[in-house]
């Protein structure tokens, strides 16, 4: 007992101290010399054989484990730590390190570059709770990074990183709202602006919600819109699935209606219900319907199913009434099969 909470209070101290917990890793901690991009292009330009460079930087607010997670209830044993080389087999049951509870949610998330060859060969983004196993490698660890910085040097990596663009979302720093708000310009590739409107939403908080907010207005792209539309369903922020809601019953592309509505059941549950079935009885198109009639399927099962019964039964549209009955098949809730067989028995 002593000893587990000797080492709680050890990986604590690592997550305030702001410097991972590595296993099988030669660590050496390095000063900056200059700025964070003069120094970071000596050690790549430096490094022949495969190794770490990595930092430590505030992370935007809320629950963001990003860790590998292991665990076997039948041994009562958890493992919460990720490999940066190829994996080395699992820890045998009662061996690994238990995953500590902390007591609220890190501050800091560590970005750490693969660098070999003179070259960056990956990008990796880590929470400041996960034990990294670096497979005998050499870590550089680097001190006294700012987060604009940092923001900066992954700007240079992105789109060849392609883990580039969500590890400048993380940040929490104006700097990282910027770069994210170039990244969103027309002229940039709609792959780019698509990936860039979902972190806005999930990960950049009130400054994420106005510029989607925006985009659902005035964005001609219907595919960029439509992904602006799943940034404001993951976002936390008030008025978000209004706006989603709106434009599920407003948007002018029937892709765009769909997809909100598919987003509107998975986020907003029982709040969503009178939207969906409203799509179903007077949206115009028959794509549109279907896509409410699956949102109905993504319900909460206590809502959804009766929705969805009722639909089969009462709705005068052959075609929604079959894609009801799909939904309720693939559901293998005991209300539907009682369903069927009162159809059959008819």
């Amino acid at each position: 007992m002593i000893r587990n909470a000797g080492w709680l209070l050890c990986a604590l101290a690592a997550v305030g101290a702001a410097q991972p917990r590595l296993v099988n890793a030669k660590l050496e901690t390095h000063a900056l010399q200059g700025t964070l991009e003069e120094t970071f292009k000596r050690m790549v330009a430096a490094q022949t054989d495969p190794a770490w460079i990595g930092y430590a930087v505030p992370v935007v607010p809320g629950d963001r484990h990003m860790c590998c997670y292991y665990s076997n209830s039948d041994e009562n044993y958890s493992y919460r730590g990720c490999s940066l080389e190829p994996r080395s087999p699992l820890p045998a049951a009662g061996t690994g390190n238990a995953s500590p509870v902390l007591l609220e949610a890190p501050k800091n998330f560590y970005v750490m570059f693969r660098a070999e060859r003179n070259d960056i060969t990956k990008l990796r983004t880590f929470s400041a709770d996960c034990e990294l196993d670096a497979g005998g490698t050499t870590v550089h660890w680097l001190t006294g990074v700012r987060a604009a910085d940092s923001v900066s040097l992954l700007a240079s990596y992105q789109p060849v990183q392609s883990n580039a663009l969500s590890a400048i979302a993380l940040h929490l720093d104006p700097a990282a709202d910027a770069v994210l708000e170039k990244y969103l310009a027309p002229s940039q590739p709609e792959s780019i602006r698509r990936r860039t409107a979902v972190q806005m939403g999930q990960l950049r908080g009130r400054r994420g919600f106005e510029i989607l907010r925006g985009m659902v207005k005035d964005e001609k792209n219907e595919r960029v819109r439509e992904s602006a539309v799943q940034g404001l369903a993951f976002s936390k922020e008030p008025g978000a699935l209004e706006l989603v809601l709106s434009a599920a019953k407003n948007d002018p592309s029937i892709r765009v209606r769909g997809e909100a509505l598919s987003w509107l059941a998975r986020e907003a549950g029982r709040k969503a219900s009178g939207a969906i079935q409203d799509a179903i009885d007077t949206d115009p198109e028959l794509s549109v319907k279907k896509k409410a009639v699956f949102a109905l399927s993504q319900l909460p099962r206590d809502e959804g199913i009766p929705l969805l019964i009722n639909v089969a039964k009462t709705n005068k549209n052959p075609e929604v009434r079959k894609q009801a009955m799909h939904w309720l098949g693939q559901s293998r809730d005991q209300r539907a099969l009682s369903f069927f067989e009162e159809v059959l028995s008819k």
